[in-house]
């Protein structure tokens, strides 16, 4: 199955409709505190757009919500307004948690995401892998993917790769696909896509040029995945 690719903090319809026709499967509003966070109203403009594009194989992308620590009412007001396909969180979020929203807004999909230290203070032996499957097995039943990130996430900063392996296979463990980001950008995704063949990428300031959404940086990207 061909790698699924999300581009992430987009803020402006201009952007997301300049993606029309590129191999994306995702795009991602935060909506966490954030430089990239947008409001609810903004959003369903957003989304509007995002909805309207098609994809290399003529599929609209799925509308992500980015979110850390919302309260389920804070997230039935958003969803109220914005209807997100996927509301993919960053926080401490317990299965608890994951369970409900999924109770109570059957129609989205649910990605949890798990911190990974930064280097150089994990590695393939440290607790970061071991524990792999600990973290993980929770949520399995109540998400649709995970996905595993530098701490704090958006920050252009990698992980220690090493730990990959160790969650991609927990994840296939569960049936779950596992996406990759933190500090991706053209020059290294295909470095990853070789080693680890994570089932998605997640990229954001990895396609910036001074803060603000690149368009050539987001298709370079997107032709490197494919090429990979």
């Amino acid at each position: 199955m061909s790698v699924r690719v999300k581009i992430c903090g987009l803020r402006d319809q201009a952007t997301i409709q300049a993606m029309d026709g590129l191999s994306i499967d995702e795009v991602g509003l935060l909506f966490a505190p954030s430089k990239r966070q947008v409001s609810k109203e903004t959003a369903s403009l957003l989304i509007e757009s995002i909805h309207q594009i098609r994809n290399d194989r003529d599929a609209r992308p799925d509308a992500v919500g980015v979110f850390v620590n919302a309260s389920l009412d804070e997230m039935a007001a958003i969803l109220a307004v914005a209807p997100l396909d996927v509301v993919q969180l960053h926080g401490q979020e317990t299965p608890a948690y994951c369970a409900e929203l999924r109770r109570r807004f059957p129609g989205t999909a649910i990605w949890r995401v798990f911190s990974i230290r930064p280097e150089p203070e994990a590695d393939s032996s440290s607790p970061e892998a071991d524990e792999a499957e600990k973290r993980l097995a929770p949520y399995a039943g109540v998400v649709d993917a995970l996905l595993i990130d530098a701490p704090g996430g958006g920050t252009g900063q990698p992980f220690n790769w090493s730990v990959i392996e160790a969650y991609k296979r927990s994840a296939d463990s569960f049936g779950l696909p596992l996406y990759v980001a933190g500090g991706l950008h053209a020059d290294n995704v295909q470095e990853l896509l070789h080693k680890y063949k994570p089932h998605g990428v997640d990229v954001s300031s990895g396609v910036e040029t001074d803060g603000q959404k690149d368009i050539e940086k987001i298709r370079l990207f997107v032709r490197r995945v494919r090429e990979a």
